[in-house]
């Protein structure tokens, strides 16, 4: 058995435990208001930019 090989599963393991992090959070109730709002966001009207002029002489 090499060395390499074990470092291998390790890191496939904790690739995929924090893949199974990401997703749970995700998915987590709590989070839905801000993911929510987040979707609502290119929905709502922008407010206008201020205009500036420049005093050129």
């Amino acid at each position: 058995m090499s060395w390499i090989g074990i470092y291998d599963g390790i890191f496939t393991l904790f690739c995929m435990s924090v893949f199974v992090a990401v997703v749970a959070w995700a998915w987590n109730g709590r989070q839905k208001q801000s993911f929510d709002e987040a979707a609502r966001l290119p929905l709502e009207d922008d407010e206008p930019a201020p205009v500036v002029r420049e005093n050129r002489q």
